[in-house]
């Protein structure tokens, strides 16, 4: 999927989040809530995440150069990564330590019932958020699962979004629960349990980003079902009629480098073989179109490949 097709479900998550996160704070100044204050900061944070996937996109369209002759592309990977590292410390790490200090010195909330409205108008807003991020997903999910999707999927943003959007929703949940058992019980420490649980939410959801950004940042391959177009569509039987090895490697999100060591059937002259390699990325081309970048070396079969 292109920059432009995870920008809409971007998008929605910042005009989301901005949004919440101005109700939330203001929530917590009312209510002195310590789990609507860690929701706040954890919005703050989002908000600021999609900023950064926007820059990513942003950079990742310079032109390549003498000193980035593949391009820029993997500037989406990083800054993915940097937003994965910013939900840890930022929204978990502030979260757990706000809900320990409210669980040792628990403090008596004020209108709680503001709390709960404005924690389930979040809810709302962020269902819509959730919502775009799935329907922009499922064109490349492909009909796998939830989880396959964001194992595999060599676009960073969209499941960035989408495990933000979880843990929002979870998260806000979570504060509702604390706040209303506040209320119930009269017990202050739900507040602070509340908080609590929003950190380790965080917390595990920031390390399962940052896990697979870091994959991504590193390098990764065609998908097994690239690797076997690939691989069909480089023999045609006639002047290829094998492939002796091959390496891709995603450059970004939309590029693909492939590299390959095909077997040419002997006695064919330079220009047919010339043409066999052309037609060779012409058909790889039209089944994976995001392998832009190949480089196909001809060769004769040997036991022993060189």
């Amino acid at each position: 999927m292109s920059a432009g097709g995870g920008r809409k479900a971007i998008l929605a998550a910042l005009s989301a989040n901005l949004g919440i996160a101005i109700a939330k704070f203001v929530g917590a100044a009312i209510t002195g809530s310590a789990s609507m204050l860690a929701e706040g900061v954890h919005s703050v944070a989002d908000t600021g995440n999609q900023g950064l996937l926007l820059l990513g996109q942003k950079r990742a369209e310079q032109e390549a150069d003498a000193l980035h002759p593949f391009g820029y592309g993997r500037n989406r990977y990083f800054y993915s990564f940097v937003v994965a590292l910013v939900l840890f410390s930022l929204g978990s790490m502030y979260a757990l330590y706000e809900g320990i200090h409210k669980v040792q010195h628990p403090e008596e909330l004020s209108s709680p019932i503001v709390a709960v409205v404005i924690l389930v108008l979040a809810v709302a807003l962020e269902t819509y958020s959730f919502i775009t991020a799935m329907r922009e997903s499922a064109p490349l999910r492909a009909g796998a699962s939830w989880w396959r999707f964001i194992r595999n999927s060599r676009n960073p943003e969209l499941p960035v979004v989408l495990l933000e959007d979880t843990g929002a929703l979870i998260g806000l949940i979570l504060a509702l629960l604390a706040v209303v058992l506040t209320m119930v019980t009269g017990d202050p420490v739900w507040d602070g349990i509340g908080t609590l649980s929003i950190g380790i939410l965080l917390g595990a959801i920031a390390i399962v980003l940052i896990v697979e950004m870091k994959s991504l940042l590193i390098g990764e391959g065609a998908t097994p079902d690239q690797d076997r177009k690939i691989r069909e569509k480089l023999v045609d039987g006639e002047r290829i009629d094998r492939v002796i090895h091959l390496r891709t490697e995603y450059l970004g999100p939309d590029e693909m480098l492939v590299a390959a060591k095909v077997s040419i059937v002997p006695g064919l002259e330079i220009a047919d073989i010339a043409q066999a390699i052309d037609d060779a990325e012409t058909r790889v081309r039209e089944v994976v179109p995001v392998a832009r970048v190949m480089y196909i070396e001809p060769d004769l079969y040997r036991t022993q490949p060189v």
